[in-house]
């Protein structure tokens, strides 16, 4: 199997509830595929984001989930149901899309109330829950209005309450955000979590934005060419990932070329750096040393365990709240580092290009990779 399942801790300690299991799911399209044994584990109110570049297999994962697309192999379990030959219509999911997908020819009321009316509820109890989830969702008094009456927005707003409606079980969104203007996406995503939250609905939301799964994800997986890369809280996953394309993709990171040099330590040039753990990479072996921007210190470094070294300002980019610095380290070639400063640091210690500074950076957060 190419993807092991991997749980954030306290799982199943706090006895949370597994209710969307997938195992060895593979699906392919001709010769591509698309899907390579992936098995995931979704547990009772979660939020969880597929996250990963275009092309890396999280929206068929999601359609896999949802029916729309079946697996060539590999079983899907919901509440302890096995639904991976049930059509999408006997499977107990609310979705939402990137293109709103809303009826243009019918009003907003009509639009939530389409699945209840599809299922035979009572026209009064029809109205009295398209009345709570307007409600739910902010939009009140809109509800005879046509979509094309309203913002982008509040059209995601009423796709989602249709999604609501009829108390799905699972909550499906497909990049329901990256339509909208930034602003509009910022806030947006802040009320979608509060949703959930309220509601206690599983959700799986499919994004590329980094920025949307470390904000409203209680895990996060991790995707790239069709396999899983990593499942973890967005702490885990942006503060110990686990390969050098997690690293890469979540974040910005600063990649250097290096040499193991013995039980704990790694070589970039002349600089030598005592790292927390080398993963069982033998001494003299060629490796990838990633480090966080705003992991590196440029105060206080005598303490900082011989994981101090002199560097040169080489540029420096004002960012509002903060200074990102390219430096160059004696010793590295034309290799620069990427390094953020914070206002008051560049203001007390008078930074600016071509001056000289000590930098260090603790063992704890230098990442080691191999090479390849």
């Amino acid at each position: 199997m190419t993807t092991a399942m991997q749980d954030s801790p306290g799982h199943e300690s706090a006895g949370t509830k597994t209710y969307l299991r997938i195992d060895d799911l593979t699906k392919n399209f001709g010769a591509f595929t698309a899907l390579r044994d992936v098995s995931l584990e979704i547990y009772e109110g979660e939020f969880v984001c597929f996250l990963g570049p275009s092309g890396c297999g999280k929206t068929t994962l999601l359609r896999c989930i949802a029916g729309l697309d079946y697996q060539t192999a590999g079983r899907i379990a919901q509440g302890g149901t096995d639904i991976s030959a049930l059509p999408p219509s006997e499977r107990d999911f609310g979705i939402v899309f990137q293109s709103y997908a809303l009826f243009p020819n019918l009003t907003v009321q009509k639009n939530i109330a389409y699945g209840l009316e599809n299922r035979k509820v009572g026209k009064a109890d029809t109205e009295r829950k398209v009345a709570e989830l307007l409600e739910l969702v902010g939009l009140e008094g809109q509800g005879p209005k046509y979509p094309a009456q309203l913002s982008g927005g509040q059209q995601q707003r009423v796709a989602l309450a249709r999604a609501l409606a009829t108390s799905p079980g699972l909550l499906l969104l497909d990049e329901p955000l990256s339509a909208l203007d930034a602003r509009v996406r910022v806030h947006l995503r802040h009320e979608i979590r509060q949703l959930q939250e309220r509601l206690g609905v599983t959700t799986i939301m499919v994004t590329h934005d980094q920025e949307e799964a470390l904000t409203m994800a209680d895990r996060i997986v991790v995707m790239n060419h069709g396999v899983i890369e990593q499942i973890g809280t967005p702490t885990e996953v942006y503060g110990t990932p686990k390969t050098a394309f997690v690293a890469d993709f979540v974040g910005t990171m600063n990649f250097m070329p290096g040499t193991a040099a013995g039980a704990g330590r790694v070589r970039l040039g002349t600089v030598e750096l005592n790292c927390a753990a080398m993963n069982g990479i033998s001494e003299g072996t060629p490796v990838t040393v990633a480090v966080r921007p705003e992991d590196f210190v440029v105060r206080c470094t005598d303490g900082a365990n011989g994981n101090a070294f002199e560097a040169e300002i080489d540029d420096m980019e004002f960012l509002g709240s903060f200074y990102r610095a390219e430096l160059k380290v004696p010793g590295m070639g034309e290799s620069r580092i990427v390094v953020d400063l914070s206002v008051n640091a560049v203001r007390d210690l008078e930074l600016a290009g071509g001056r000289s500074l000590p930098v260090a950076v603790p063992s704890d957060h230098i990442l080691v990779f191999p090479a390849d």
